[in-house]
């Protein structure tokens, strides 16, 4: 890799659009029609569709608006998820595979439609999705994932080529896909909430939901929100206890470059089939071309040094598309579900007014969006077709059952590991900008020296279920290999499902 200009810290492109003003943080008991919990792509997109419907909206937001997941995309609006047809028709049959590509097309519309109607100059653009294999293996799947196309009337076709100097030996693309700016467009939809009474507060962290006559939503600071409905959008289930979703979900993150390239960029978005993997897009900043190079999934807490992610990424730019300087650079956190396909509906079955949205995958922009619709269908008791196949209460021992073992049988290891761990590092050890596990007065504990040469230390094991935390290089922060929480150097979370910060020790 030559010797490329990088971004001292990871920031994603998108934010930059967002107004810096705050909301201010909940400081009273209100009551309201529904709840929205999250103030990402799925809360900010059903409060719109609710409010439009002349529903109460009150929006909580546990820190900035836009600033999570949805803050960290690459942005693409596709129905293409990797290659995950073929798989949908042997696990669930064809009738669910079809509802699934529908329920993700819509998704694709309703960004146009709205944009269209609202006048958001979101930088929306059609564009061809691609999956491409490398080996002969992958390209085996990416037949039979043509196959499934062919089945479900998907528009697509096979591709000998890409316009890259890769060695692709298969690929299929799907027609009529699309990429936009996610943080304009939801930005105007902010815009339309508070123009048509949505209270939005920002700062508010909801920890709990007390069940009554009506379910009560208690933040952090132990102010109530009384509703009829609670939507919890934030990403992980803030009220997870609740079909216990730590268990039934895994994180993983990923890594997003922006690049400025020698080579002209052919149109289209891009992802291989294999691991690890590599994604391509392109985008215009200050009139001027960038391509997006993203991939390199891991479970979060897990694997080697992080920034080796990020140079991998690198080199892969600079060898594909000619990456000449390195922009902007970011990561993303992604939770998996046991059969792939997001929960959203009633937590439980048992609590009809508390709904879930989660486990988007790596497809958010769809997800959220579709995830919005189904939740306001539910909140004015709308039929929706593609109810049943999300439905968070659904089990398939093939592949559900599987995935559970394995999911839960990685957790235990993780958590056995890391109490077996002595450090024998102290804080004396890092330098500035270094963070790592060290010993410190004897017990286990997470340093970070910052580049002025001031000490953050914080107790490094995970205030969700016990877990040992990991340092995070690329992002300097703390991440957990069990559940995927996130800490920052000074112990405020960052992702859940971790609800309290980390206990700050001497620094």
């Amino acid at each position: 890799m030559t010797d490329m200009k990088w971004p001292e810290t990871p920031e994603p492109y998108w934010r930059k659009a967002f107004p810096a003003k705050p909301f201010q943080p909940l400081k009273e008991d209100i009551t309201a029609d529904v709840a929205v919990v999250g103030g990402g792509i799925t809360g900010i997109t059903a409060a719109y569709l609710l409010a439009r419907e002349g529903v109460d909206v009150v929006l909580l937001e546990a820190d900035r608006l836009l600033n999570g997941t949805t803050g960290h995309t690459t942005a693409k609006l596709t129905a293409q998820h990797g290659l995950f047809y073929d798989e949908l028709i042997q696990h669930m049959g064809k009738r669910a595979a079809r509802l699934y590509y529908e329920a993700n097309r819509d998704a694709i519309a309703f960004v146009q439609d709205t944009a269209s109607d609202l006048g958001i100059d979101c930088e929306f653009t059609e564009q061809d999705a691609v999956v491409y294999a490398t080996t002969e293996r992958t390209a085996a799947l990416v037949e039979k994932e043509a196959k499934a196309y062919e089945t479900l009337g998907i528009e697509g076709e096979r591709l000998g080529e890409i316009p890259f100097d890769l060695p692709v030996k298969n690929a299929i693309v799907m027609k009529d896909q699309a990429q936009f700016h996610p943080i304009k467009f939801l930005g105007r939809l902010v815009e339309e909430l508070t123009a048509k009474g949505v209270r939005i507060f920002e700062g508010t962290t909801a920890v709990d939901v007390e069940k009554g006559h009506q379910p009560t939503v208690i933040t952090r600071d132990g102010f109530r929100v009384t509703c009829r409905k609670v939507l919890a959008c934030s990403h992980f289930p803030f009220y997870e206890w609740q079909g216990l979703y730590f268990t039934r979900m895994y994180a993983e993150r990923a890594y997003i470059l922006a690049v400025k390239a020698a080579k002209a960029y052919p149109g289209g978005m891009y992802i291989n089939a294999e691991s690890p993997s590599r994604s391509l897009r392109s985008l215009k900043i200050g009139g001027e071309e960038v391509v997006l190079v993203a991939g390199e999934n891991h479970k979060t807490g897990q694997g080697r040094d992080t920034w080796e992610h990020y140079k991998a990424l690198a080199d892969f730019a600079e060898r594909v598309v000619g990456a000449e300087n390195i922009l902007y650079r970011w990561s993303a956190q992604d939770l998996y579900t046991l059969d792939k396909i997001p929960y959203i509906g009633p937590i439980t079955s048992g609590y009809p007014d508390v709904l879930v949205a989660t486990g988007y995958k790596k497809w958010g922009m769809t997800s959220g969006i579709l995830a919005a619709h189904l939740m306001r269908d539910n909140v004015l008791n709308r039929k929706n077709p593609y109810q049943s196949l999300f439905s968070p209460s659904r089990f398939s021992i093939d592949p559900s059952l599987k995935k559970f073992l394995l999911v839960n049988g990685d957790v235990a290891k993780h958590l056995i590991q890391g109490k077996l761990e002595v450090p024998t590092a102290t804080p004396n050890h890092l330098a500035n900008g270094e963070g790592g596990i060290v010993s410190y007065k004897g017990k286990r504990a997470g340093a970070y020296r910052d580049d002025d040469g001031r000490l953050h230390i914080v107790d490094a094991t995970c205030t969700h279920l016990g877990c040992e935390l990991q340092w995070n290089r690329g992002d300097r922060t703390w991440d957990c290999p069990c559940h995927g929480s996130r800490f920052s150097t000074d112990g405020d979370i960052i992702e859940g499902p971790a609800e309290q910060p980390l206990t700050k020790m001497e620094g």
